[in-house]
């Protein structure tokens, strides 16, 4: 018995050994010897990758549980953000170690390895785990950039499984006030402590996409619909360095899978529709309109039914939620390159423009106003002549604002050498609209920046047509003088109906006249 019992204290030291220091010669199992020559690289298991040695670890005080080891990385690969955090992980041979034929088996077990998670919002745990998985990160972003073999299918499944596994998670709710997504542009943004180590991830897909060792005829089966509808998800995170990552590998995996064009097309929609008639609340709008920009450059003309259909279903819609202010460079650049492409669109825009019109809010209406000088510089006459009616009329009324920046806006139309030309070879019809707006402003605004702008284009216009300008500010001057009379008729019909109220007695219930002298406040 005593020497039963003696006999098996050394195997219990050595199993401590191999877990507690991996690099030590006096490791046997066999992962350990697996990983530490190149002859063991393509024995090693894929789907594991440098995850049972890490659970061996864990587990180096219960010898009985050895045989449930296995299970670690099911349930890793199952998880949309694994929980599981390992107590270590052994580092891997460098490249520069091993020959030309066994690089990509080596570039296997690497991205195996970083298949393990951590928490990073305690800074103080897995330390040494997660220097090694970022050094080995780094070793294979090193390895993607100079890649001059063609990466084997396993190669790309493994990638596409560690990129899965590391980055596609879920986000926690936003309690923000009012949840607007972008809405007050006081809110400072929330920053991912993960980032340091989520960014070596981007960096290594963005180089892995980009590869021209990268066969999209093969990786196409891994980067699939499903793996774009997981990236898409993670716009709506409120890091913006992660949403402007995500931005170029869209649009590299856009540029270099044309099979999945229409796809991420119709995704992106989806993303709008929900946001425009459900939530109101999405991180990454102006990420997702900037890569549309780059895409509407590319439309081949003449311009298909699903791309005008976006813009009369999307990008017009696009103009009235609330937060318009966190998206809304993008968004007019989207709406100024339909037009470039096809200008006969500007009129239609115009109208959409109108419809969706702020009336409440004096920061929208100034966003509104810049969009639409930028859309009449690359408007054509004809077009112009379809809309220049419902338009000036509403640019007359933002002359009128009380807000200054509003009615500033609006005068600077009239600083643009396009637009001036347009609106002299339509005065007879423009300058009616524009008139009284101006009177009114010369005679009544408050802001003498508003009023000396006002006086210059009114200046301008007798330039263009001194004749016309009398014509119209005499049929100005007898409007005036009409309604004038009129009101004052019916300031005196209202004193006389009063008057006569005042003289009737007072009996039962009747409703008594107050007189504007009994109610008048002495100020």
């Amino acid at each position: 018995m005593l020497k039963q019992f003696l006999s098996r204290l050394p195997r219990k030291a050595l199993k401590g050994d191999s877990g507690g220091d991996s690099g030590s010669p006096r490791t046997t199992t066999p992962r350990s010897s697996s990983r530490t020559g190149p002859s063991g690289l393509s024995g090693t298991p894929r789907s594991n990758g440098g995850l049972s040695n890490v659970n061996n670890n864990s587990n180096n005080n219960h010898p009985g549980q050895a045989q449930q080891r296995p299970s670690g990385p099911k349930r890793m690969s199952s998880a949309v953000f694994p929980a599981s955090v390992v107590a270590g992980i052994e580092p891997l041979v460098p490249f520069k170690d091993v020959p030309g034929s066994e690089k990509m088996n080596l570039f296997v077990s690497k991205v195996s390895l970083c298949c393990v998670t951590f928490d990073f919002t305690d800074l103080t745990k897995n330390s040494i785990e997660k220097d090694v998985k970022r050094l080995t990160l780094l070793e294979l972003v090193e390895f993607v950039s100079s890649a001059s073999m063609k990466f084997s299918e396993p190669a790309i499944l493994a990638t596409c499984r560690m990129c899965a596994i590391n980055l596609f998670r879920v986000f926690p709710p936003n309690y923000r006030s009012g949840g607007g997504g972008g809405e007050n542009e006081d809110d400072e943004p929330t920053f991912d402590p993960a980032w340091p180590h989520l960014q070596i991830v981007y960096e290594l897909l963005l180089k892995f996409v980009t590869s021209s060792c990268l066969d999209a005829k093969v990786a196409k089966k891994y980067i699939d619909h499903a793996f774009i509808l997981r990236l898409l998800e993670l716009f709506d995170s409120d890091d913006p360095r992660e949403r402007d990552c995500l931005k170029t590998i869209l649009h590299r995996i856009y540029g270099k899978f044309m099979v999945h064009r229409p796809f991420i097309r119709k995704s992106i929609n989806n993303i709008f529709y929900k946001f425009l008639f459900e939530t109101e609340r999405h991180n990454g709008i102006a990420e997702l309109l900037e890569i549309f920009g780059s895409i509407i450059s590319g439309f081949a003309l003449p311009l298909k039914e699903e791309h005008r259909i976006f813009l009369w279903r999307v990008l017009i819609p696009l103009h009235k939620p609330k937060n318009l202010g966190s998206y809304f460079q993008q968004l007019s650049y989207c709406v100024t390159q339909f037009i470039e492409k096809e200008p006969k669109l500007a009129s239609d825009v115009i109208k959409g423009l109108l419809k969706y019109w702020p009336i409440t809010s004096s920061q929208k209406e100034v966003m509104y106003l810049g969009e639409l000088e930028e859309i009449l510089e690359a408007v054509n006459m004809v077009e112009f002549q379809k809309v220049m009616v419902p338009l000036f009329c509403r640019i007359a009324s933002s002359i009128n604002s009380s807000h200054f920046q509003v009615s500033e806006r609006a005068l600077f139309f009239w600083n643009n050498d396009h637009t001036v030309n347009l609106i002299a070879h339509n005065r007879q019809a423009i300058l009616p609209i524009i008139l009284p707006a101006l009177e009114k402003n010369a005679h009544n605004h408050w802001n003498q920046a508003v009023l000396n702008l006002t006086l210059n284009v009114r200046k301008m216009f007798v330039e263009m047509d001194d004749q016309l300008f009398l014509s119209i500010h005499a049929q100005y001057m007898e409007e005036e003088a009409r309604q004038s009379s009129e009101a004052k008729k019916r300031k005196e019909a209202w004193e006389r109906l009063e008057n006569a109220a005042s003289l009737q007695p007072v009996t039962g219930n009747t409703a008594v006249l107050v007189t504007p002298q009994a109610t008048k406040i002495a100020c």
